[in-house]
């Protein structure tokens, strides 16, 4: 009996052996199994990643901050659109920064174009830290200005490679024209010759050599109707952009509907300017100056400096909304000092900011320091 049940345990251990090895056989035989739903799973990850990219192709806009003030912020903006497509945001010195700060969130932002709008001591810094954020979502950055820059500044832009486009011996526009030619049709020409006038500009290398290709008069009157309808319109940010689409189709100013009736309503309210300004302004030993009520302190303040015969003249309009003055400067051929830097710095350090050309600037001043701004001012032009 003992030795039956000793060739039954043996049995049933071989028995255990057979199975062993059985499920050794059966684990082999999955293991091809687990090797082919790895291999679904990888392929399913590999599908993954063209859908990763994807998400970041998506990044297609372009978009262009530039100035609404004048012709050469409009025009700049209508020849970015012409080359690159995209949509323009149109802002004065003081609305810059809150333009960057909305558009540095925009997942789907691509290119940026920054034209025409100065820097100064106030803003270049968060303008850096901005810009660098930007970089670092791979959003493709290209600034393209001409007035007067810190170096340091240019250096800082360089290093996280954004495209600096900066000579300030042409007008914005110009400098457009000038770097994308090959993008845009004969027509862009005309549209950086008026630009390069209304900024007093068409005298330089470029600039000169643009104002050749057309009739003069044709070319100083199409830039006057452009810049009235411009200045005129300021409130009207639908307008604006109306202007940017149509200089970006190639139409001359007399094809934009009602743009010379429009002029015509301007010329009448500055020739009344010239009576106010004889009898509201005001002069210090080297400028002259008056405040605004009525009108833009762009359209007066070549009056006052005329009219005052100083050197300088400064025109300034308060901006209720903002509780400061919105301050225009210029300078005739006789001014020695540069006023855009002197502006930079003079209004940077009475907490607002400024700067711009030699003999063209301008500034925004808290409203309690618009005297203390005058006085300094007036020390400082010799």
């Amino acid at each position: 009996m003992a030795a039956t049940k000793t060739k039954k345990t043996t049995a049933k251990k071989a028995t255990k052996k057979t199975t062993g090895k059985k499920v050794t056989k059966k684990t082999a035989a999955k293991k091809p199994t687990k090797k082919t739903t790895i291999k679904k799973v990888t392929r399913k990850i590999t599908t993954k990643k063209p859908t990763k990219k994807a998400v970041k192709s998506k990044r297609t806009k372009v978009i262009c901050i530039s100035h609404k003030e004048d012709c050469d912020g409009i025009s700049s903006a209508a020849l970015i659109r012409q080359a690159f497509g995209g949509d323009a945001i149109l802002v004065d010195y003081p609305g810059q920064m809150e333009a960057l700060n909305q558009v540095v969130s925009d997942e789907k932002l691509k290119s940026l174009f920054i034209c025409d709008l100065g820097l100064s001591k106030k803003t270049q810094d968060e303008f850096i830290d901005i810009l660098t954020t930007l970089r670092k979502n791979k959003v493709s950055v290209t600034y393209i200005d001409h007035h007067d820059i810190d170096p340091n500044v240019v250096k800082a832009l360089e290093k996280i490679k954004v495209k600096v486009i900066h000579d300030i011996n042409e007008c914005t526009t110009v400098q457009v024209y000038n770097a994308y030619t090959s993008k845009l049709n004969d027509h862009a020409s005309f549209v950086a010759t008026c630009a390069a006038i209304t900024d007093y500009m068409e005298d330089r290398p470029i600039g000169s050599k643009l104002l050749q290709i057309y009739d003069r008069q044709f070319a100083l009157i199409s830039a006057t109707v452009m810049t009235y309808n411009i200045v005129g319109h300021q409130k009207e940010p639908d307008y604006l952009q109306y202007l940017v689409e149509e200089l970006a189709e190639s139409k001359f100013p007399h094809d934009i509907p009602n743009t010379f009736e429009f002029a015509q309503i301007q010329v009448e309210k500055l020739s009344q300017m010239i009576a106010k300004v004889k009898k509201g302004m005001k002069t210090m030993k080297n400028l002259g100056h008056m405040e605004i009520l009525d009108a833009g302190a762009s359209g007066a303040v070549n009056f006052v400096m005329g009219l005052s015969g100083k050197d300088v003249g400064v025109a300034y309009k308060e901006r209720v909304d903002h509780g400061i003055y919105a301050v225009s400067v210029r300078g005739s051929k006789n001014c020695k000092v540069h006023l855009g830097k002197i502006v930079n710095l003079l209004a940077t350090s009475l907490g607002g900011s400024g700067g711009g050309h030699d003999k063209a600037c301008g500034a925004v001043v808290p409203k309690p320091k618009i005297k203390k701004f005058l006085t300094e001012l007036n020390k400082q032009i010799k």
